[in-house]
């Protein structure tokens, strides 16, 4: 497989001697927290700040994962590219990929992404930490944003699989708050209607204690395109409180 490069990010990388696989691998960097380890492999994230540009290398070796596609295994980062290039395709807004590449070493099997920071963005888990402060405006316009990105997730045809709140980043805009989405390894194809969909909302609300029925409603009329106070609105309300019932008494 042939590396990716962004053309956005082309210029900058190779100013500062960082537009090749190698170059990238070999600059000395300080891990943002302790490396993931499996089965003798390893995987870590690193800080990078070219001219005023935030970026995040994650770097991996011999870190695989295995499918039914790919039984014995390829580097996780992989996947995650491929779903940050199909949601770039489909339009659904999420972080972007600035580097990719793989390589064999010696019997070892490297890979590396680096991507755009979301620096001037918040997560929702701090958000909801100052929930409480938050004005009812901003309330609403933070559902409205968590709902119509779960639409546009949805409506083309993926499933996030970690729709939680640290993997959805807000910035606020002129007329609300802008939504994206980070942590793409595990979205697949929404296969089961209705059900997939429960499933992958879910756990956002099983996340967000803070948020009342009346302001879950405003999330599901974004998502639905409804009426607060409608039946579809009501019904989907039920399927959740049901699902999070299930999952909380096991």
């Amino acid at each position: 497989m042939s590396d990716f490069l962004a053309a956005e990010d082309r210029a900058l990388l190779e100013r500062n001697g960082l537009a090749t696989f190698d170059a990238l691998w070999a600059k000395q960097l300080d891990a943002v927290d302790e490396p993931n380890t499996s089965q003798g492999g390893w995987s870590s994230v690193y800080r990078l700040e070219l001219e005023g540009q935030g970026y995040y290398l994650k770097r991996q070796s011999n870190y695989l994962t295995r499918t039914l596609h790919r039984p014995f295994g390829e580097p996780s980062f992989a996947r995650e590219f491929r779903n940050i290039s199909l949601y770039r395709k489909l339009g659904i807004p999420a972080l972007q990929a600035a580097f990719f590449g793989e390589r064999k070493v010696e019997g070892e099997r490297r890979a590396m992404l680096l991507t755009r920071a979301l620096d001037g963005w918040n997560d929702l888990d701090s958000l909801l930490e100052q929930w409480s402060q938050s004005s009812d405006a901003q309330h609403r316009a933070i559902l409205l944003a968590c709902g119509k990105l779960a639409r546009h997730l949805h409506s083309v045809g993926q499933v996030h699989g970690c729709f939680y709140p640290k993997h959805i980043f807000l910035q606020a805009t002129v007329d609300g708050y802008a939504a994206q989405l980070i942590d793409l390894e595990k979205t697949r194809p929404l296969l089961f209607g209705w059900r997939d969909r429960v499933k992958d909302l879910e756990p956002l609300l099983r996340r967000a204690p803070q948020w009342s029925d009346a302001q879950v409603r405003q999330l599901l009329a974004a998502y639905l395109e409804q009426a607060e106070d409608s039946a579809l609105v009501s019904t989907w309300l039920q399927r959740l409180t049901a699902r999070r019932s299930h999952k909380e008494n096991r």
